[in-house]
């Protein structure tokens, strides 16, 4: 599976103060994470991060050229992505989007679809994974038994009414 360079990882939501400040829903694991990118790309143009500070599940963050509260107003409703080459992620961790459209197998390597979406929840993540049936996979250890995003398949444990 060929990666995206960018990845969309969130949306500018409103301004900030009068100061040219932006908040931005996140759409990443979280507003750190996102505080630790150099940069941010809003339709391709790229705006240097100056400073961002986490406000509950937002980034209220100051980009490069937008000085004042109206430059802001302008950005209002963007999609923000990033370059994945900005980030080196932990071992064993990628991007949502960088699975889907595995191929989903059971423990004897039988294909059971592919996954078309991850449904996001407060306890855990879901995968919809889409064959002869839809089938809805907690995305936990008891059943997501190996995640090869290189490969693009992802291994799993089904129960009987999965």
């Amino acid at each position: 599976m060929e990666k995206q360079q960018y990845i969309e990882a969130g949306k500018i939501v409103n301004t900030h103060g009068v100061a040219g400040e932006v908040k931005i829903e996140v759409w990443l694991d979280s507003p750190q994470f996102l505080r630790r990118f150099p940069r941010v790309f809003i339709n391709g143009t790229e705006k240097k991060l100056l400073s961002g500070k986490v406000q509950k599940s937002f980034l209220i963050a100051k980009l490069e050229g937008v000085d004042d509260v109206n430059a802001a107003m302008t950005l209002k409703g963007k999609t923000i992505a990033v370059d994945r080459n900005d980030v080196r992620l932990p071992r064993g961790t990628f991007f949502v989007q960088d699975i889907l459209g595995a191929s989903v197998v059971d423990e004897n390597g039988t294909e059971i679809g592919k996954l078309t979406d991850v449904l996001e929840r407060p306890a855990h993540n879901i995968y919809v994974v889409q064959g002869e049936e839809e089938h809805l996979i907690p995305a936990v250890p008891e059943f997501i038994l190996k995640t090869d995003a290189e490969a693009g398949v992802i291994t799993v444990h089904l129960i009987e009414g999965m």
